[in-house]
């Protein structure tokens, strides 16, 4: 039985192997259908990949809380305060915070953030940096995790103690090959001292990371949210001099100095106590509700002012992976009408290859070969072309998919699924077209077939 079929592969594979040039026009289809395919599944998982990193990078089941800081007066219409007379609204507060906490009951953890645009000064090197100042459940909400050190303790929290939790990338650049924990580091004008090192943080730069506030944690320095506030900037204990002074020295073109000793933008406006708040909820179906009743509630505490702005980042990311998964089933799909079309070509040039080699089918009959050897042959035929332009396909769809994610910067990923997946359906296109021309090959007479010119 083996070598009646070895023999069948061997007459194929010389049938092949004689007409070269026709055997790889034929496989074309195959190849470009294969590397189509694995190419497109290498985008899609890429695309997949990258929405699960930022669902990570901004927390399960998250709301997240950003104040619009372009308000005045003038732009407070009496319609939106209900009255004649204008209102300004407090902004953004620890206050909210806190009746946020109080009335939500599905909210399982908030983390409000105060971000500071400051520099960062060890042994003589300077570089600009953010200073977050922020509580222990921020880190519980975006997943980071301790590479060495501590996190904040009770007492630190309270105080507002001077020290802080570095990222990676600012060890990296200021301490080099030593070990920062138990040094100190000048954040503008205070001295903070380090006390754990934050693990390092994959960030992939897009618009939608852009958009949902997602920047390059590791060159963060970490302190707890009263350390700001009572070392640093309260911008919620600016008095009503303070404005109509910032706001006469504006109009004057005079410059304006911060607390941290730098030039201010005259477009500086921003009278929020805090720069973010993510508020986390316990199930996945309560976040529209709940940012529905925060809206209400953030809106009658500051005024009936639209002063902030509410995004859902899981439900935005959800939504991009929608459209990316919509997009790459269409591009499979083409991909995949290329392997039909492919095993249509492979079924036309077998059926000609049949009238073309009817005295050899024949001679093989009229020496003892049985019906089931003739198919086995142009089968085998089938097969190997199919097989042959799959595993070129391969290669092409791996090459295909390293040269998008070099050159377009579009992240991929090559799964042996997609692989095992595309040559399998490669070989099954290439049995079940080359059916049909095997059996007419096998049902031919030999008599005429010997007679035939």
């Amino acid at each position: 039985m083996w070598e009646k079929y070895s023999s069948n592969f061997f007459i194929a594979l010389e049938a092949l192997m004689a007409n070269k040039l026709r055997t790889f026009l034929t496989a074309l289809g195959i190849i470009f259908g294969v590397a189509a395919v694995i190419a497109m599944m290498a985008v899609g998982n890429g695309a997949q990949q990258e929405v699960l990193d930022q669902i990570k990078l901004v927390g399960v089941n998250n709301i997240v809380v950003k104040p619009i800081v372009e308000q005045t007066e003038e732009e407070v219409s009496e319609e939106s305060t209900g009255g004649s007379k204008s209102m300004l609204s407090p902004g953004l507060t620890m206050k909210d915070v806190n009746s946020i906490r109080q009335v939500l009951p599905n909210v399982t953890k908030i983390s409000p953030e105060i971000i500071l645009e400051t520099y960062i000064v060890h042994n003589g090197k300077r570089r600009s940096a953010k200073l977050v100042g922020v509580l222990p459940t921020y880190f519980d909400i975006y997943n980071f995790s301790m590479a060495k050190g501590q996190m904040f303790n009770a007492f630190q929290l309270e105080t507002g103690a001077p020290v802080c939790v570095i990222g990676r990338g600012v060890q990296s650049r200021f301490f080099s090959g030593e070990d920062p924990v138990g040094k100190y580091l000048k954040c503008g004008k205070h001295w903070l001292k380090v006390i754990g090192v934050m693990e390092e943080r994959m960030i992939t730069q897009s618009s939608i990371s852009a958009k949902l506030g997602i920047r390059d944690f590791n060159m963060d320095v970490y302190t707890p949210l009263q350390t700001i506030l009572t070392r640093y900037e309260n911008r919620a204990l600016v008095t009503e001099g303070m404005i109509q002074q910032a706001a006469a020295a504006r109009g004057n073109g005079m410059i304006i100095i911060n607390g941290e000793g730098q030039q201010a933008e005259s477009t500086d406006k921003n009278y929020h106590q805090i720069d973010k708040l993510v508020v986390q909820v316990d199930e996945t179906e309560y976040l529209s509700p709940t940012a529905e009743v925060m809206s209400r509630l953030l809106k009658r505490r500051h005024w009936e002012v639209v002063d902030f702005e509410i995004t859902i980042p899981e439900l935005l990311l959800k939504q991009q992976q929608r459209t990316k998964d919509i997009f790459n089933i269409v591009l499979g799909a083409i991909a995949g009408i290329s392997l039909i079309v492919g095993g249509i070509g492979i079924m036309n040039i077998m059926l000609a290859s049949v009238l073309e080699r009817i005295k050899e089918i024949g001679l093989r009959i009229s020496l003892g070969a049985k019906r089931a050897d003739i198919i086995s042959q142009f089968l085998f035929e089938a097969v190997l072309i199919s097989l042959s332009g799959g595993f070129i396909g391969i290669v092409l769809g791996v090459s295909m998919a390293y040269l998008v994610s070099n050159i377009a910067d579009i992240p991929t990923i090559v799964s042996p699924t997609s692989v095992i997946v595309s040559f399998g359906v490669a070989a099954g296109v290439g049995l079940i077209f080359g059916i049909t021309p095997a059996k007419r090959a096998a049902s031919q007479d030999p008599i005429t077939c010997l007679r035939y010119e």
